[in-house]
Parts: structure tokens; sequence; C-alpha cells
């Protein structure tokens, strides 16, 4: 009788305390529920590396260290509980103000890094395009050697950090070679270059001239008819290359010296194309240089507001010259 009686009492006790467990377990299961769900208190965007190899737990500290999460243990609760402990992506996550727990490892999951925007502007040289992207931080990895000039496609790039540098470089060649193929077969009949290597030469040339993006098609005008006759182009940024080599700015007024100086890239010196590329450059220079402007000119020079005089006879060449020379002597008085 008395063992009958223990043995209720322990079923009893033994009811009330998986009674208990089972009430904390749903009130712990709905508390981790609801503060899964709980926003964060930052006012702004937060940004957060992962890096590879990072456990939950690593995880949760980095985030809660950058006031993404609230709570850690919340955190990592949370990911056990939706059993996404093994899928968290390493990568470099932005998270937006007011984010849940359960948002911001929706954004892990999901692998979808922040997106960093590299600009490479028309007219770079080899050189200058190697010092810009080892000045990116966000990219990894070295670079042995750079393409020549005219191999790249100087645009707005997007990539992930962690993206080589030789990858991006990839990207370019790729698309200086897409656009080559998409533009060469809509020329213009009659060109003065049969190939599109020597389109590029031209389109170089074009880019470091043609200040003003209106004026690029003229001034491909003028020297595809400077080439139909077969006169010297005179183009003073080929001869800045042949003092440089592209591998740094010319920070003086070109000398006598520089126009006679003996190089192949010296269209003072030389007829016809330089022998390569000067530069890289962009869709609108090469898309100018396979269709130029029909013109009557054959010469140009500043006009002191960042554009160009154009002339069809040497006579009002030499009066938009003296006229432009005049100009830089006022200036250089500090006259208006």
């Amino acid at each position: 009788m008395t063992s009958a009686k223990t043995f209720r009492r322990v079923k009893t006790g033994l009811a009330a305390f998986l009674f208990v467990a089972a009430a904390l377990l749903l009130a712990g299961w709905l508390y981790l529920d609801q503060a899964f769900d709980e926003p964060n208190e930052v006012e702004v965007a937060r940004i957060v590396l992962i890096v590879p190899g990072s456990g939950v737990w690593r995880i949760s500290e980095a985030l809660y260290e950058a006031r993404v999460i609230p709570d850690s243990n919340v955190f990592v609760a949370g990911v056990w509980q939706n059993g996404a402990t093994a899928d968290l992506k390493a990568g470099e996550y932005e998270f937006p103000a007011g984010a849940t727990p359960r948002q911001v490892m929706e954004i892990i999951l999901s692998g979808k890094s922040v997106e960093h925007r590299l600009t490479v502007p028309e007219g770079l040289t080899s050189a200058e395009i190697g010092r810009l992207l080892a000045n990116v931080e966000a990219l990894g990895g070295e670079v042995d050697a750079i393409p020549p000039e005219g191999a790249l496609l100087p645009q707005t790039y997007f990539f992930r950090r962690g993206d080589s540098r030789a990858a991006l470089l990839a990207r370019m060649e790729a698309g200086m070679a897409e656009l080559i193929v998409e533009l060469w077969p809509r020329r213009a009949d009659g060109l003065p270059y049969e190939t599109p290597e020597e389109a590029l030469v031209l389109a170089s040339i074009v880019e470091k001239e043609a200040a003003i993006a209106a004026e690029r098609r003229k001034v491909a005008g003028v020297f595809v008819n400077r080439l139909r006759k077969g006169m010297r182009l005179q183009s003073d940024p080929t001869v800045i290359f042949a003092v440089t080599g592209g591998v740094r700015p010319l920070k003086r007024p070109l000398s006598k010296a520089d126009l006679a100086l003996d190089s192949s890239f010296n269209t003072y010196r030389h007829k016809g194309l330089p022998p390569a590329p000067i530069a890289h450059p962009g869709r609108e220079s090469l898309a100018a240089t396979l269709n130029p402007e029909v013109t009557d000119a054959l010469y140009f020079v500043a006009d002191g507001n960042g554009g160009h005089v154009f002339a069809a006879t040497l006579k009002e060449h030499n009066k938009n010259v003296a006229r432009w020379r005049r100009l830089q002597k006022e200036r250089a008085a500090g006259k208006p």
C-alpha cells in the first residue's frame, strides 16, 4: 500500500516536473521567436566583414560588436533553431538600420556581399591603371604585368571584397575585345586604317586630344583627313607618350627637343599612325574613330575654354594659334 502511494507521488511529481519543463521550454521558444524578430536600434546601415572559417559564435560576436544584433546568444540560438549553423557564408555584408536577427541571418545565408565599384577613366595608360588597381584596398592579389595600351576597356566595374586584381584586369581586357567585335562591323567605308588594331591606335589619340565629348568625332575627322593626305598627325599627346612612355605624366610644356625626339611615337617627325596605342580609349572615342565626322578641317588648336577651334587651311589655323597664344599671355599676366 505504501509503495503504491509512493509510486503515485513520484508519478505525480514527474508529471508536474515535465509540465513545468514543457512550459518553460515553450516560454523560452516563444521568447526566442519574439527576440529573433526584434529590430536593432541602429539608425544607419552597418557593414560587417565575416572572414572565411568563422563559426556561428565568432560571427555573432562580430555582429554584436557592430551593434547589428542586440544579443549574440539570441542570434546563435535563432540560427540553431533554423538549422542554419553550417550554412552561414563568409563575405562583406551590409545590414540595414532596424534589421532583426532573423533578417541578419537571411542576409548572411544569401551570400550577397557588398558590391564595390571602380571607375577606370578613359585615356589612362597601362601604368596608371596599374597604380589605380594597387590603391584599391578591397581587391586582392598582385598583378604580374598590365596588358599594353589599347587592350583594356575604361568604364565602371563592380566587384566584391577579396576579388583579385588579375580577375578585374581580365574583365577589362575581355570588355575591350567585345567592344571591338561590336563596333568594327559598323565602321564607315573608306577609312584610312584597315584593322581594328590600327583603329585603336587612332582612338587612343582621339581620347587624349578631345577634352570635350562633343568634339570626338570632329577630332577624329581631322586626323582621318590628314592620314588620307599623307600629312603628319602632329599630335602633342603622341610626343608626350614618346617622352614618358606612359609611365608618368609630363608636368611641363613640350619643348622643341621633345618635338624633335626620334621616336616612332612622335607624329611630328613620322607620318602615319604610331606603332601602338598611347592610352586606353573608351567606347565613345573608338566609336568616333570608326565613324568620324565628315569635315574639311585639317587643323585644330585649343580655344581657351576646354575645347578647340578647327580650321581647313594653314592660314586660318595660324590665326587661331596666334589668338590662343595671346590668350595664354594675357592669362599669365593676370588679365581677365
